[in-house]
């Protein structure tokens, strides 16, 4: 052995060896030092863009306080843009009134809303391992979500605002994350801001042990954990998940046709690249011997249908009375209130036929002649078999006495939060040249990028065979 191989051998590699391990591992500890949650406070860098927000949120908010919601939307009302001006900077809300009409309907007030969105406490910065080159924000209280948007992004939800609407109406249980507002800032010498607000799907997160952002690929869809211990809050992804199922039992079919709804759904806009984010904590007792309850089915039910029994025509707006939770629900996911209980029985069979009127077609009384009386009853067999079971099945399910109800799915020992996130990467040009070059890059492995089709198939699938 020469002298140059003895040093390329030799302990002095070895110490270079280790020398660069440590650099790689003290590069890793610094990056999972970043991911979490942070308080933006007076010495962070979106400290002023933040405070501007809440600014600005709060006098759009209350532009909407002050003019009430029409009894029902109008096409004005998907295109209407209010520039407000402030001290240092101007905000625009882009079709306030619609989003105002969702927030209605998903039980809250705009004056919780608008309490939520500019209390004193400060934003929280979230910071993940995620590609997206987005800024993401929570309200103190952890229930709405503030991500910047780019502006071909703001402008796509925008231009499919009403079809969002009423995919929303006609499955009040969606996965899809609810959008609340598109808001954009622009201050002074800086670039205009597009952002969204949407409600956060990990809600109440106190006790959740896990998050999964699934897209149903392999390609770059694995994270490390976080280390033992740490209070980092990391998304880990399809690899990580791999060997685990979603345990729901009775409520399995149920999310198997919510995920094609939805998939077939975006298919329609020609979008790819969406997640299926997915958390989980365990059940407490008094959870685990509720959450089932026949009484509780029945009370849930009744709400689910009272939203229908009344639900205006597609387009129109989102019908205020359905409400998830109420100012006097219990607190325990489960339990009936005692004054409810008297009712449930008569109630659900009135909501049964307030629905059984509706698909029926019969006029908003319901209302037959003697003669049609008996030809309706036997073409009802035939129709309620189908189209009505189905729409029944769909929109009554178990839903925890809290808030944020929409995305939280009980099984025998889990809670399951479940939406679907991401939904503006449209397959053009672009994502059709990727997919070439992907299938060039990765042969024989599943990849995000694929057609709308291929990509709705596989997430159903995923869900299909990690769910029991």
């Amino acid at each position: 052995m020469n002298r140059t191989e003895m040093e390329m051998s030799g302990p002095g590699v070895s110490r270079h060896s280790r020398t660069g391990k440590r650099r790689r591992w003290g590069r890793l500890r610094q990056q999972w030092k970043l991911l979490g949650l942070f308080e933006i406070d007076q010495q962070h860098e979106f400290y002023s863009l933040t405070c501007m927000m809440k600014e600005g949120l709060f006098a759009a908010v209350q532009n909407t306080i002050d003019n009430p919601l029409p009894d029902e939307l109008s096409e004005d009302d998907y295109t209407l843009e209010v520039t407000q001006i402030h001290k240092d900077f101007r905000m625009e809300t882009y079709a306030g009134p619609v989003f105002a009409s969702l927030r209605r309907s998903l039980g809250m007030t705009e004056k919780e809303y608008q309490q939520s969105l500019s209390s004193e406490g400060s934003y929280l910065q979230f910071i993940s391992n995620s590609k997206s080159k987005a800024d993401f924000f929570l309200t103190n209280d952890k229930l709405f979500f503030l991500k910047t948007q780019s502006k071909r992004e703001a402008r796509f939800l925008l231009s499919n605002l009403r079809i969002y609407m009423e995919h929303l109406e006609k499955y009040p249980h969606s996965l899809l994350v609810k959008f609340l507002g598109v808001h954009r800032i622009k201050i002074a010498y800086q670039r205009m801001k597009y952002f969204i607000v949407m409600q956060s799907v990990f809600y109440p997160d106190d006790r959740i042990t896990a998050r999964y952002d699934i897209k149903g690929c392999e390609v770059s869809r694995w994270t490390d954990p976080a280390p033992e211990g740490s209070q980092i809050i990391v998304v880990l992804k399809d690899l990580n998940f791999e060997g685990q199922f979603i345990q729901l039992d009775q409520q399995r079919p149920w999310l198997l046709h919510q995920v094609e709804i939805d998939t077939a759904f975006l298919q329609t806009l020609n979008v790819l690249d969406y997640s299926l984010l997915l958390a989980h904590q365990p059940l407490h007792q008094d959870e685990l011997s509720q959450s089932l309850s026949f009484a509780t089915l029945i009370m849930r039910a009744k709400k689910s249908f009272s939203f229908f029994s009344k639900r205006p025509l597609a387009g129109r707006s989102v019908n205020a009375t359905f409400s998830p939770t109420h100012a006097t629900s219990p607190t325990v996911p489960g339990v009936v209130a005692e004054e409810d209980s008297t009712l449930l029985f008569s109630e659900l069979n009135t909501t049964q036929c307030h629905v059984t009127e509706m698909h029926s077609g019969n006029g908003a009384m319901g209302i037959a002649s003697p003669e049609e009386d008996k030809i309706e009853q036997q073409s009802r067999v035939g129709t309620e078999s189908a189209d009505l079971q189905t729409f029944q099945a769909q929109n009554r399910r178990l839903l925890p006495n809290f808030k944020n109800p929409l995305h939280v799915i009980d099984g025998p020992e889990q809670r399951y939060f479940i939406g679907i996130i991401d939904i503006f990467t449209v397959y053009g040009f672009k994502k059709r040249l990727e997919h070439l070059w992907k299938r060039l890059r990765h042969p024989r492995q599943t990849f995000s990028t694929v057609s709308p089709p291929a990509y709705c198939y596989r997430l159903c699938q995923w869900v299909q065979d990690h769910t029991k």
